[in-house]
């Protein structure tokens, strides 16, 4: 499991509240210790909205691996 690394997102770090995991299939957001998001077959789904900061590693994760985003709205109809 390898730590989420801001890109795309202004902040400095996200003090290893965000990991991904990369299996044979897919890759999965753990943000703190719950699995948020995960993209399987080139398609991305996210399971949940936690907290502000969680959004956030969606929307970075999201971003790293070629998706768009947008306001939670939007990734809800996209990626719900």
């Amino acid at each position: 499991m390898e730590e989420l690394q801001p890109i795309y997102s202004n902040v400095k770090s996200f003090y290893r509240k965000a990991r991904v995991l990369k299996d044979d299939d897919k890759i999965q957001l753990i943000s703190y210790s719950t699995k948020v998001a995960e993209i399987k077959n080139g398609k991305a789904h996210i399971f949940g909205w936690y907290s502000a900061t969680t959004t956030r590693h969606i929307k970075e994760f999201l971003q790293q691996n070629g998706f768009k985003t947008g306001t939670k709205a939007q990734l809800e109809k996209m990626y719900c």
